[in-house]
């Protein structure tokens, strides 16, 4: 069983920049996609980006623009969201999510159940 833990939320203005952190413990990510998905205020869930853990492929979704990078620390065992010019309408909670049955981070994208959740950390974004 993995554990996870998302970090890095915060408040900035419109065109700032954060990065999340998505920690796991209890296992390591390595057989793992991982996966961001957000959730803004009377929103429905939505895909942000994934990466397979040991492969370094990732996918993104269309809204992203090349704003976003997802990243892993091997050694941290950690899964970062780089989210730069951040938008009001990217405000959310984000979670990360994994799944080990699940390789290509595109095909993760479709799934709205997947095995593991963090409990999401609050992203806010003033104008």
């Amino acid at each position: 069983q993995v554990q996870l833990v998302e970090s890095g939320g915060g408040s900035v203005q419109t065109g700032g920049s954060l990065r999340l952190s998505c920690a796991a413990s209890g296992q390591t990510f390595s057989s793992y996609t991982v996966g961001w998905f957000r959730q803004a205020p009377g929103k429905e869930r939505e895909f942000v980006a994934a990466i397979n853990f040991s492969r370094g492929t990732t996918y993104y979704a269309d809204f992203v623009e090349g704003r976003y990078t997802i990243s892993r620390d091997n050694a941290k065992n950690t899964v970062y969201l780089q989210m730069n010019n951040l938008k009001p309408e990217d405000a959310a909670v984000y979670y990360c999510a994994a799944d080990d049955a699940i390789i290509s981070p595109k095909v993760l994208a479709t799934f709205r159940y997947l095995d593991h959740w963090g409990q999401g950390t609050l992203v806010t974004v003033s104008s």
